[in-house]
């Protein structure tokens, strides 16, 4: 008789990327949001810094066809999706207003090759900074807002739109009001582009009003945060919410401080599109569950 192979044993066998962490949330049986909807397994993919509209040499010399490749590579996975979130960054900045609107139809157009109808997007500060986010508006909708999906309540915060880096007043007041509504034990995930946390500020690592909501958070047991912006892996505890960094689609940038500059690792010849990527994370419904993060290469060409 063939073994049993669950979907995420089948996904660990396929051969596309290891399990690199996994973070553990314990939860009872009945927390989710104060709705009262029961956990269940799933899994979403998460992109990050796509950076359309980069002029690669020499830093990608495939700079017009790295995104294409990891939609491709997504569509390739052997289990589709519940959904897809781009987690900022998904294009290159622009003093040109035109231009920048040209970028995002762009990026628009090819991400529409992704065969899972639901598709989440956030802006990075290449995006939204110099107009506070109108042009991301006009393609891509609110800059904040949340959903719920088999339990588990997403938020989706703007640490971009203002040019100095900060949430805002307003935006901390609105997320205070939203977790209001939900029980403490409930499962929650935030998706920001920069880090809530000072990471390393001299690079703009950080979010100048970050720790407030980090405050705001603290109090519930099962929070999870999943960033882009610093275009690599990188995991750090600030009690006991873990804070999840993706790598980029673009060019990889070095760690926090171990470089003179933030400026991109250049891209090498011999392994082209190394430390490029995206991931899967998947939620587990078990009473220990984890959210099992599996890092995938953009090309396996």
């Amino acid at each position: 008789m063939a073994a049993h192979i669950n979907r995420r044993d089948f996904l660990r066998l396929a051969g596309l990327g290891g399990v690199v962490f996994a973070t553990g949330l314990g939860y009872t049986a009945d927390a989710a949001t104060s709705k009262g909807s029961k956990p269940e397994e799933f899994y979403w993919v998460q992109l990050s810094d796509t950076h359309w509209g980069f002029e690669g040499q020499p830093i990608n010399p495939d700079a017009k066809g790295t995104l294409k490749k990891a939609v491709e590579e997504v569509n390739r996975l052997p289990h589709k999706p519940d959904f897809i979130v781009f987690t900022g960054d998904l294009t290159h900045t622009t003093d040109d207003p035109v231009e920048r609107r040209k970028r995002m139809t762009e990026f628009r157009d090819i991400v529409a090759g992704l065969n899972v109808k639901t598709v989440k997007f956030m802006p990075g500060e290449h995006d939204a900074a110099l107009d506070r986010g109108k042009a991301y508006r006009e393609f891509f909708g609110a800059l904040n807002y949340t959903f719920d999906h088999k339990g588990i309540h997403f938020i989706v915060l703007d640490n971009v739109s203002d040019p100095a880096a900060m949430l805002g007043d307003a935006q901390l007041e609105w997320l205070k009001t939203d977790l209001a509504k939900l029980n403490k034990d409930a499962r929650i995930v935030v998706f920001t582009h920069r880090p809530l946390f000072d990471l390393y500020p001299q690079w703009d690592w950080a979010t100048r009003d970050g720790a407030k909501a980090v405050e705001l958070l603290t109090p519930f047991s099962n929070v999870t945060v999943f960033y882009g912006h610093i275009h690599q892996e990188h995991l750090q505890m600030t009690g006991h919410i873990a804070h999840h960094a993706a790598k980029s689609l673009i060019f990889p940038l070095p760690a926090p401080g171990s470089a003179p500059k933030r400026q991109p690792i250049p891209w090498s010849a011999a392994e082209p599109y190394k430390g490029l990527g995206f991931r899967s994370v998947e939620a587990a419904a078990e009473p220990a569950s984890k959210y099992d993060i599996t890092e995938y290469p953009v090309n396996r060409a």
